[in-house]
């Protein structure tokens, strides 16, 4: 199945009358779509945290973001479903219709054909039960980078990774829930491509995360002009960079503070999907190492020259300047502080710039 096939078989292809991609980037009106939705990843502190708080006291559940989210103006959540019952899922569908928020769900894929794939299914049905008909997944949890020593093993990954997307589809499909694969710092442009062109299924696409492949030296803007015509759902974020030693540093940094033109992503993700989410995956923490001046960084990769190494530092050249968020200087009660100050500037960037609020 080629890109225009996948295209004409999804329930949303035919929908495809916004502005000329080639239009210049602009402030967006807030008639263009629903609300921007959260990740819970945008609460990674925050979630099952230790910390004895009482302004920002621990999530523990899916009802406690929804409640959360709501306060916040939020248009839904991606969440994970593991172990959820049924009757939980029930509780989830009443405060999401009484709030009139969207769920999605957060799922791990089918390891095997036995006990694994009925627990997948399992997490399906509730899920669905709950309201959610997008799944996100990832194949790899990790990074490529930092998980991996030889191109074997990554492509013996690759392999299980396939076979486990295989396995879902046909789930996927009598449960009529879609399955929307992260780009999560493991596949770069043309591998995820090939992969979901491979399946062949309407009910699998891409969740796009907007900022995750420069640290596969992709250029953020190009990855996302590649993945729009396969997304059902999105990481929606703003990055920063900044060199260092080995590489550079790569952090998600609030909507508007970095270097990802935020309007035209908006556009792009509409124009071939009209009903796509955007749920901020507003992560904070310290920024990340990219060690791509290091032999290790590219044990895996047998098709990237170093002309793309060199735009990619010249990318942060460019881009850097601005001082990156980080938490290791701060104590619990300042990092809950300071992550519940990155979500709420990022919506009142989203609602005021992006016409998602």
């Amino acid at each position: 199945m080629n890109r225009r096939q996948f295209l004409e078989t999804t329930a949303t292809a035919s929908a495809m009358a916004l502005a000329p991609l080639s239009a210049p980037s602009l402030v967006l009106p807030q008639s263009l779509g629903p609300r921007m939705g959260i990740s819970i990843a945008s609460y990674a502190i925050r979630w099952r945290s230790k910390a004895a708080s009482k302004q920002y006291p621990a999530f523990t559940d899916a009802l406690q973001v929804l409640a959360h989210s709501q306060q916040l103006g939020a248009g839904g959540i991606q969440i994970g479903v593991r172990g959820w019952a049924e009757a939980f899922a029930g509780k989830v569908r009443d405060a999401r219709e009484k709030h009139n928020l969207y769920l999605e769900g957060q799922i791990s894929l089918p390891k095997d054909d036995g006990d694994d794939l009925a627990r997948f299914e399992h997490e399906v049905k509730n899920a669905r039960e709950a309201g959610a008909t997008i799944l996100r997944a990832v194949c790899l949890g990790g990074r490529r980078y930092e998980t991996f020593s030889t191109l074997a093993s990554f492509q013996s990954f690759k392999a299980d990774s396939i076979a486990a997307l295989e396995r879902a589809v046909p789930v996927m499909q009598r449960n009529r829930v879609k399955l929307a694969i992260e780009n999560h710092k493991d596949w770069r442009i043309q591998e995820i491509i090939a992969i979901i062109e491979h399946l062949g299924s309407p009910w699998m696409g891409i969740t796009l995360d907007t900022g995750n492949n420069i640290s596969l030296l992709e250029d953020p803007m190009e990855v996302v002009e590649a993945l729009a015509p396969y997304t059902f759902t999105t990481h929606f974020k703003d990055m920063g960079v900044a060199p260092y030693q080995d590489g550079f540093l790569l952090a998600e940094v609030p909507l508007g503070n970095g270097m990802l033109d935020l309007s035209r992503v908006v556009q792009l993700c509409r124009h071939h999907n009209p009903d796509v989410t955007f749920n901020l995956e507003m992560i904070t923490r310290d920024p990340l190492k990219i060690p791509c001046m290091t032999d290790a960084y590219w044990e895996t990769f047998d098709n990237v020259n170093g002309r793309e190494l060199a735009r990619a530092l010249r990318m942060v050249e460019s881009a850097a300047g601005k001082t990156l968020p980080g938490i290791s200087d701060k104590n619990p009660e300042e990092q809950l502080a300071f992550e519940e100050q990155n979500v709420r500037s990022s919506f009142a960037y989203a609602s005021t710039h992006l016409g998602l609020g």
